[in-house]
């Protein structure tokens, strides 16, 4: 595959920054700010996917047909305008991914991904040092009034000055939860480019110990189970990499018989876990708002009532579904239930296999069950695992996030199954089509 030019690879650092950093654009430059960036970075995507020549009839077939599901989901949807809008949005997003998955590389793509989070997790911290050492105070987002409030929920802050507190930092995304997860993301990439001899070692140790301070400082409980899962899974791939035939079967075996014993000892002991990962038993009101969703997505059970990915806090019954101290939430904070209230099970029956595909194929690629050649020319062994380990972080933030049907989630499930997933063989084998 020809390398990207200067000016792609710009474009993907670009993409991936509005991608992971929505809400930073959005607090900094208002919605039409971001709305206006976001656009030109679906537009100049889409060119250069005209330009290459990209097929789109090559992407995976269970993703074109979960796209499609959602696009015809207008025709039944209960808020068919706002779907039309969320129907608009998935696809800009798709476009982008896209574009990153078709048009780079996969070391490329790790590269830019790489950048794109140094950025963020180091102003991130600038960010809140500024806050705690200078303004002093909370910082609310540029471009909103909240004066006809009486107490502004601390949902709302881009930054509370917790810094010098010892309480959990927002950074530049203005949440915890999102900053966290992208630390992980990057302790992820920046592990094993450093395992790989890719950059400096010295500048990539110093990256490392950035994103581990970001990680420690946001205090995700989401995020740290993640971790311990990628790392669970990565350490059993290292022993599946290092057996063959009888003892492979044997591994995966003894894999699976730990993995449903762990689950089972976790749910078991949900309680003290809780309690050590500082959740209360009811997961930050997490039960009541599966609960409100699971009882409005059971009127539409089937094909669910029409796809808004992330919720329009305009149009009923978004508006006011699940209001918690203040604070319309704009999720069901699990993404498959999110799916099956937009699409019903139809639509999570098509977007598991879209998730299953994906994770299958990265799966096969990292432990080399299967050859993938275009990933194996381009990338030494530790990267042909960033697949999965992004993808296995994505699905575990995927049970108390929705995350994975907006923005970054998304768009990295869009590049992994396209990357995995790409019919022509031409490309398949590195080749310019």
């Amino acid at each position: 595959m020809r390398a990207a030019t200067s000016y792609q690879r710009a474009l993907a650092t670009l993409s991936f920054g509005v991608l992971a950093a929505g809400d930073f654009w959005r607090y900094l430059l208002s919605w039409w700010g971001w709305g206006a960036l976001a656009g030109v970075v679906v537009v100049l995507s889409i060119l250069e996917l005209v330009r290459a020549r990209v097929d789109v009839r090559r992407l995976p077939s269970f993703l074109l047909l979960f796209l499609a599901f959602a696009a015809v989901s207008i025709a039944w949807s209960a808020y068919p305008g706002a779907s039309a809008l969320g129907v608009a949005l998935t696809l800009a997003t798709t476009a982008v991914a896209v574009f990153l998955a078709t048009c780079l590389s996969w070391e490329e793509v790790l590269e830019t991904f790489s950048d794109t989070l140094r950025w963020i997790l180091g102003l991130s911290l600038l960010f809140e040092f500024v806050v705690a050492a200078f303004i002093r105070r909370p910082v609310l987002p540029l471009w909103v009034d909240y004066s006809d409030l009486e107490k502004i929920p601390a949902a709302f802050y881009w930054s509370r000055d917790l810094l010098f507190e010892g309480g959990r930092i927002q950074g530049i995304v203005g949440n915890a939860n999102i900053l966290g997860m992208l630390a992980l993301l990057a302790l992820i990439v920046f592990l094993l480019r450093l395992a790989a001899r890719k950059g400096s070692p010295i500048w990539g140790w110093f990256w490392v110990v950035v994103a581990v301070a970001n990680l420690a400082l946001t205090r995700s409980s989401t995020v740290v189970v993640a971790a311990v899962v990628v790392l669970l899974v990565a350490a059993f791939l290292w022993v599946v990499r290092r057996t063959t035939g009888t003892a492979r079967l044997a591994v995966f075996a003894s894999g699976v018989v730990v993995a449903i014993g762990g689950l089972t000892a976790a749910f078991l002991a949900r309680e003290p876990l809780l309690a050590l990962l500082g959740k209360s038993s009811d997961l930050t009101n997490r039960l009541d708002i599966w609960e409100t969703v699971g009882a409005l997505a059971a009127q539409r059970p089937v094909v669910g009532w029409g796809w808004v990915s992330y919720w329009v806090p305009w149009v009923p019954p978004f508006d006011d579904l699940v209001v918690i101290k203040g604070v319309t939430y704009l999720q069901a904070h699990n993404a498959w239930l999110d799916v099956f209230l937009q699409l019903g099970a139809i639509g999570v029956a098509i977007f598991g296999l879209v998730v299953l595909g994906a994770l299958v194929r990265s799966w096969g690629m990292a432990a080399e069950v299967t050859r993938i050649r275009y990933s194996a020319a381009e990338l030494r062994w530790p990267e042909t695992t960033a697949p999965l380990l992004l993808l296995v972080a994505l699905l575990v933030q995927s049970l108390a996030e929705s995350r994975l049907i907006i923005e970054l989630g998304f768009a990295l499930l869009v590049i992994i199954a396209v990357k995995t997933g790409w019919s022509d063989p031409e490309r398949a084998e590195g080749v310019e089509a």
